[in-house]
């Protein structure tokens, strides 16, 4: 059963990757693959892939079951971190973003690229990124029980 959970968890993160790809076509009209594998953004795929591992967890195992208990606190924690240090490492980001454009005697070989503001998530990115890792962690846990 445990790779049945593994499973699902993936399944979680390429759910939300895909869905930030159609997001992104959406609100910005053009095709990035690029988002396919990045970070950051909506819906929030850390939240996802550990809610759905701790949603099939309880499936299989039970809700009362310590397994589940320590998926269900690796969630929060990874959540907690999505919503709060990943994105005050992604305002930073822009902070120093400005600072090295408008910096006119920087030397340019200190900055040769700019640095990923898009690290974090909003606490709706969060919210969203977990209920679909819930769904999918207990929509496809039930044909395991049902066997």
């Amino acid at each position: 059963m445990g790779f049945v959970i593994l499973i699902l968890a993936a399944a979680a993160w390429g759910i939300t990757q895909v869905l930030k790809v159609v997001a992104y076509l959406i609100t910005e009209r053009r095709l990035d693959w690029s988002r396919l594998l990045a970070s950051g953004g909506m819906p929030s795929s850390h939240s996802a892939c550990v809610c759905a591992c701790a949603a099939s967890t309880g499936m299989l195992y039970g809700f009362t079951n310590p397994l589940f208990a320590i998926a269900a606190v690796l969630a929060v924690v990874v959540m907690y971190d999505a919503a709060n240090v990943r994105k005050a490492t992604g305002e930073q980001a822009k902070i120093l973003n400005y600072m090295m454009e408008h910096w006119e005697q920087a030397k340019p070989e200190l900055f040769d690229r700019e640095l990923k503001e898009m690290i974090g998530h909003s606490p709706l990115q969060v919210v969203v990124g977990g209920a679909l890792g819930v769904a999918v962690g207990l929509v496809g846990s039930l044909p395991v029980i049902i066997m």
